[in-house]
């Protein structure tokens, strides 16, 4: 070919060739179907396993939201990009577990075992039988096991649940716990307890396995076989299923001496698994802003296989829990997120920080132990925007988005990069939920919260990939952007404002209705305490001057060591009720009077 042909082809061709290599640029940030699919896919893989925090699984699902972060030019936030810390995994009977009576010696997981919330502690002394366990002075129900009886530094044996084991609407449910009965026998003076199973709320009698979560009473608990609990009252010519059927017919407290010595010893073996959040960075564009930061995150553990103690909606199912929704959907679109803006040039002033945690099944760990130990200054953080459950856009076409009201401007910039003729927004000002965000939030961070909806699939085995919007969430990731791209490069700050309740919901309200109006800390970072992460302005708490960061460590008097405590304690009060709280502010105790 001469030289004017070849001239020529290269003017006809090059337009082409322009436009061919733009489209190829665009197509390569643009968020698709296909790559959603294909990571979706493989964090909800079986070789996963359902992603259970601290598992082979989570820790692969780590590494492939590192590499892919790594492979769109972000880099570690520190070290190699991973935060790691501890989780509990298990909870094993030890070798030191020991019971005794009359000289006979039992078999540990034979004829008793710890119960979870057990101390690791021993005991010799005479054993109390009292009914029930309870300590009831309610409006409605007043019952106390321990009137006439002097149960200080005793064993005290009682029945669980209640004496109406088939009602599910009994007024005594509320009071029937197995944890709560053994704090109120440590209240009461009690210094062991020997849990039995009667014949009509158990028949089989059979032993519960230990949960990895079990925050201890202080005091030795064993769970003990029927016949073992029988050997103990046979001087008292009694046994537990005359006992139980007495207290069912009779409603009304049965408590003694038994006269029986029993020497008894619990140990219960706490293994933890190390686990990961993935922590990355892509540096800001501008000199100046790029000290400042937004944070994209999504939370990637799971439940695992699933089963008793874990959260899953199907009880009597063993099998992998895929969650693909729940929560690899968020994850892909952050992923996707991330390399829009590393492709899109002029698209962030500030820093953006990609943060996929684990632990949010097991109570917001993840997020919790980064906001504790952020490795950055997070009043630097100009918002965190956090993706859960994107993945089920319906044909209603809603898009959930919460923590509008977290800073002033919010809502209308949601407005302003919004086609609601394509997504329907509903709105919510609430800063505080049940995901990750709420960490931030309590950091006083503004946040946003996208969520598409729960569904029937929710935390069962079916919540698969093939279920997945895909096409719902490119037109998503395509609502987010512009306001992601905004708050990365926008001159001006977001100014920080409380919205909703900072207050106990959902799993750790009372059940009373009674709330100092905090947040607590539910990832059990403070030991011997109840650190209050929130303090509502106007709620009890606050008006009695407690203060954000204040550590509970007794209510009434009795002790508050962790969530599971204050739980208790809490619904153990009465609307109107002045209460003492004592709390550690530093290096000071405090004691507050709080009305509720």
């Amino acid at each position: 070919m001469n030289r004017s042909k070849i001239l020529t082809y290269l003017t006809r061709a090059l337009p082409i060739i322009v436009v061919v290599f733009l489209f190829s640029c665009r197509a390569n940030r643009e968020v698709t179907t296909r790559v959603l699919r294909g990571e979706i896919k493989y964090l909800s893989s079986d070789p996963l396993l359902g992603r259970l925090t601290g598992s082979p699984g989570d820790s692969l699902a780590a590494l492939f939201i590192k590499n892919k972060l790594a492979s769109y030019g972000l880099t570690p936030l520190a070290g190699d990009g991973f935060q790691r810390f501890k989780v509990p995994e298990k909870a094993l009977v030890g070798k030191e577990n020991v019971l005794s009576v009359n000289g006979t010696t039992y078999t540990s997981e034979k004829d008793f075992m710890p119960m979870e919330f057990s101390s690791n502690s021993s005991l010799e002394s005479e054993a109390l039988f009292v009914g029930y366990g309870f300590n009831i002075n309610a409006d409605s129900l007043k019952w106390d096991d321990y009137k006439g009886i002097d149960p200080k530094g005793k064993w005290v044996i009682m029945l669980r649940a209640d004496p109406e084991p088939d009602n599910t609407r009994s007024s005594f449910s509320q009071f029937s716990g197995d944890r709560d009965k053994a704090l109120i026998a440590k209240d009461m003076g009690a210094a062991g307890v020997l849990m039995v199973s009667g014949p009509s709320f158990d028949q089989k009698d059979a032993f519960e396995s230990l949960n990895a979560i079990g925050f201890s009473v202080d005091i030795p608990v064993l769970r003990i076989k029927r016949e073992v609990a029988d050997v103990i009252l046979a001087k008292s010519e009694k046994n537990i299923a005359t006992l139980e059927k007495t207290l069912n017919e009779g409603r009304k407290p049965v408590s003694f001496s038994t006269k029986v010595k029993v020497n008894g010893k619990a140990e219960i073996v706490r293994e933890y698994a190390s686990t990961r959040n993935v922590a990355m960075i892509l540096p800001g564009e501008d000199e100046k802003l790029k000290n400042e930061f937004i944070i994209l995150g999504a939370h990637f553990d799971h439940l695992g296989m699933g089963g008793p103690g874990s959260s899953s909606r199907a009880v009597d199912t063993i099998g992998i829990h895929h969650g693909a929704d729940d929560n690899a959907s968020g994850v892909a679109m952050m992923l996707e997120l991330a390399k829009k803006f590393s492709k899109t040039s002029g698209s962030h002033k500030r820093s953006i920080i990609c943060i996929a945690f684990t632990g949010e099944e097991e109570g917001l760990l993840g997020s919790k132990h980064f906001t504790d130990e952020p490795g950055i200054d997070l009043s630097k953080v100009n918002a965190m925007i956090n993706l859960d459950m994107v993945g089920r856009l319906n044909e209603t076409n809603n898009l959930q988005i919460s923590g509008v009201g977290t800073a002033t401007g919010l809502k209308d910039l949601i407005y302003s990069k919004s086609d609601t003729s394509v997504i329907k927004l509903t709105l919510s000002n609430e800063g505080y939920g049940p995901s990750d965000h709420s960490s931030f939030y309590g950091k006083n961070i503004p946040v946003l919260f996208y969520f598409t909806g729960a569904h029937l699939d929710y935390h069962t085995p079916s919540d698969t990939y093939d279920k997945i919007n895909y096409k719902g969430m490119v037109r998503i990731s395509d609502l987010i952007f512009p306001v992601a791209r905004e708050l990365a490069s926008s001159a001006s700050r977001l100014q920080f404002k409380e919205s909703g309740p900072k207050a106990e919901t959902g799993r750790v309200s009372s059940r009373k209705g009674v709330t100092l109006g905090i947040m607590p800390d539910f990832a059990g970072v403070v030991k011997n305490g109840l650190r209050a992460d929130f303090v509502t302005p106007g709620k009890p708490a606050a008006l009695g001057g407690m203060k954000k960061g204040d550590i509970i460590t007794a209510i009434e008097n009795k002790p508050v060591n962790n969530i599971q405590d204050y739980m208790f304690r809490m619904g153990q009060l009465k609307r109107g009720q002045t209460i003492s709280v004592e709390v550690l502010r530093g290096d000071q105790k405090v004691v507050l009077l709080i009305q509720l």
